[in-house]
């Protein structure tokens, strides 16, 4: 095997600036119960899957990686697989006191055992019984940026300097569907377009002056900067197109000029089928997209290199539809050498699954994932 001559920072840096890595660069995401069977099937823990799953519950799910015993253990895991893995960084919150399950703009959340996995659902819309604009203003309190410290970003860096650190970023109308509920969102864009506008301003505003405020204490640090929002389906978009320029992409346009203002990376996030929409992802000026599902309806690898390789950075590809989950570790290798042929084919491509890798998913074919992408992806 040829001897690595790059930290992961330097290898993500590379592709990003289309020069030539040393490999292919792995990101890992995946949900607490796949981590632990994970960490359980290298060998690296010989606590049972419910009592890590309950480990990394109480320290907490933020990205980030701390000193805690069992963020040791996911670097542990993550170093194993010689995963080139992101440290996310951000504010604490220090506002007025939370009820119980309830997020800072007061939805409220409930666990869900889902068989394979446990989820936390909204189960509360604190504004779904608006009709008006002038009746959310009167009534709702939005959150206050000073209800966050940024003064220990600093310290969350240090340490992890040889490692991509993404901070700041957007995704408001994931939140406004939990605002208002995910029937009723859709819905207003047609029946209260005035709502819309109006919630997405605040939530935007609020998401840019975080942003400002995590670059300002470490300027020039953040590499990468989340700028999401879901709008496919397996089919087709989940919007019209029409909407999805009038509500979205112009406020879109304010965090990626402000990312790109403090030479950080846009990393943007769209599930599904969503290739119609991509040029104008792409002169609203993201750098990277994720997931690539292309099992999806347009996704299909071939086509997105082909018209966008030459503009966009990919990451993702490994399918989380059937690949991971159900699919032979001999078909996980294969869809890894599928991926580097395809997507990789000149540069541009950092490989990972397609969103979180679930519980369902053997750990065999998770590491396979990875340790076909160490064997293989050297440039």
């Amino acid at each position: 095997m040829p001897k690595e001559t790059m930290t992961p920072r330097e290898r993500w840096l590379a592709v990003l600036t289309r020069q030539k890595p040393d490999r292919v660069p792995m990101d890992y995401w995946g949900t607490l119960e796949a981590t632990a069977r994970l960490i359980r099937h290298l060998g690296l823990s010989s606590d049972s899957e419910a009592a890590l799953v309950a480990a990394f519950k109480t320290g907490g799910q933020r990205a980030r990686l701390g000193r805690r015993p069992i963020d040791r253990l996911r670097r542990q895991m993550l170093d194993r697989l010689h995963v080139d893995y992101v440290v996310t960084v951000g504010p604490r919150y220090v506002g007025p006191r939370l009820p119980p399950n309830t997020d800072v703009f007061g939805c409220r959340y409930r666990n869900v055992e889902y068989g394979t996995g446990i989820y936390g659902e909204c189960v509360y819309h604190p504004l779904a019984h608006y009709t008006s604009v002038e009746e959310i203003a009167r009534n709702y309190r939005w959150p206050d940026p000073d209800w966050w410290d940024y003064s220990e970003i600093p310290e969350q860096i240090k340490g992890w300097e040889q490692h991509p650190i993404r901070g700041g970023g957007s995704e408001p109308f994931l939140i406004y569907k939990n605002l208002r509920g995910q029937e009723r969102a859709f819905m207003d864009l047609v029946e209260h377009p005035e709502i819309v506008h109006y919630c997405l301003d605040k939530l935007f505003d609020l998401a840019y002056i975080n942003t400002q405020r995590i670059y300002e204490q470490i300027p020039g640090q953040v590499m990468i900067t989340y700028v999401a929002e879901d709008m496919g389906a397996q089919e087709g978009l989940m919007f019209s197109v029409k909407h999805i320029r009038e509500f979205l992409l112009p406020r879109m346009k304010r965090i990626i000029d402000l990312a790109h203002s403090a030479g950080a990376y846009v990393f943007h996030h769209n599930d599904g089928a969503v290739r119609k929409i991509l040029p104008d992802m792409i002169a609203l000026g993201i750098d990277v997209l994720n997931p690539i599902q292309w099992r999806c309806k347009g996704m299909e690898r071939e086509g997105l290199k082909r018209d966008f390789g030459e503009k966009l950075i990919f990451h993702g590809a490994m399918d989380n539809q059937y690949t991971l989950p159900f699919g032979t570790v001999d078909e996980v290798r294969q869809e890894v050498l599928d991926n580097l042929r395809i997507l990789g084919a000149g540069g541009g491509y950092i490989l990972a699954p397609c969103h979180n890798i679930q519980a369902v998913s053997p750990p065999e074919n998770i590491a396979a994932m990875y340790e076909t992408g160490y064997e293989h992806g050297w440039m």
